[in-house]
């Protein structure tokens, strides 16, 4: 799938049934997610097929994701909105 193809899915994907994901997610897919390798952009899109209670409780730090590379990715995500 081309890249072109991808960005929208991931927009689709971003709107979760939580406002406190939504305004996480969807501006990353629009300033972060091209900087992201590879493998990086194939465990955000593990990510976005998580459940919403799970990923609002991994971004608030109630808990964290048994998956390294989920969590890796969710420590990505939470510096590029405290900068």
């Amino acid at each position: 799938m081309t890249e072109l193809m991808i960005k929208p899915r991931l927009r689709w994907a971003c709107r979760r049934g939580m406002l406190e994901l939504d305004v996480l997610l969807a501006p990353f897919v629009e300033e972060g997610y091209d900087a992201l390798s590879l493998q990086q952009k194939q465990d955000f899109e593990r990510l976005l097929a998580c459940d919403d209670p799970d990923l609002f409780a991994w971004f608030m730090g109630h808990a964290k994701s048994a998956d390294p590379a989920l969590q890796a990715l969710i420590r990505v995500i939470l510096d590029r909105v405290r900068v």
